[in-house]
């Protein structure tokens, strides 16, 4: 009989091995700022890091949130919630933990599929360490033609940015909601289209050039700072894997 672990089990043992790793490198530490992540991978990690709150192993945690679903999730753990803005934080964290929906060889992420993907890069993009633990399908050779890439817009824009994108020949879907009538609405006020390419594509060079657009807010390519990743596979282990050289440093 298969012993395979399926994918929630994968999230759950990334997410165990990645903070225990993180606590006993001093990664993560009592009275540090912290960045949590938002969807059905970042959840465990932001779990598990309220039993070690809990057992007393981290004191003093302040949390900057992804989401209103992490800040609730937070609030029921009992993680104190503080803004970026806050004097807590002061716009600076010492590490940001989360999910991915796809990375490549090179730590280069899409993200967004829980269409938090705008705090999530400003989260990523001003912690000190960014680390994402994910479960073996989220593990691609190439990133622009599986998962589709989140792109949050202005809803006034949306037909402008359709337009464009698909004079690039890129395939556009507005993201619908599911048990609501009309389109996603992000925390933000604004609408989510889901872009596909027909070739994979460079993601650093999409990421600069699909924020030119005027009307796009932010897009799901993660590519400036790629993090520190934990990949949990079937059959129980669990890979950690650092950007590979000349694709950027893990600033910890």
């Amino acid at each position: 009989m298969s012993t395979d672990l399926s994918r929630d089990e994968q999230k759950k043992l990334a997410a165990v091995t990645a903070v225990d790793s993180l606590i006993q490198r001093g990664y993560i530490f009592s009275g540090m700022k912290i960045g949590l992540g938002t969807g059905s991978t970042a959840m465990p990690a932001v779990e598990y890091l309220a039993r070690r709150i809990a057992d007393g192993t981290l004191t003093d945690i302040r949390a900057a949130t992804t989401s209103l679903q992490t800040s609730v999730a937070c609030e029921n753990l009992g993680i104190p919630v503080c803004s970026l803005n806050s004097k807590e934080i002061g716009g600076y964290l010492d590490l940001a933990i989360d999910g991915a929906d796809e990375i490549d060889p090179y730590n280069n992420l899409i993200k967004g599929g829980g269409a938090a993907l705008l705090l999530e890069k400003i989260v990523a993009y001003n912690s000190k360490c960014f680390v994402v633990v994910a479960d073996s399908t989220k593990n691609v050779p190439h990133l622009g033609t599986g998962f589709a890439l989140p792109v949050e817009v202005v809803p006034e824009a949306r037909n402008t940015v359709i337009r464009r994108l698909e004079r690039y020949g890129i395939q556009c879907v507005l993201r619908e909601g599911v048990k609501k009538a009309g389109p996603v609405i992000t925390d933000n006020g604004n609408i989510i289209l889901d872009i596909r390419w027909t070739e994979p594509v460079v993601p650093g060079d999409w990421e600069s050039e699909l924020n030119m657009i005027p009307g796009v807010v932010e897009n799901g390519f993660f590519t400036r700072q790629p993090p520190l990743v934990f990949i949990a596979n079937p059959d129980g282990t669990v890979i950690e894997r650092l950007p590979p050289p000349g694709s950027g440093s893990w600033r910890c």
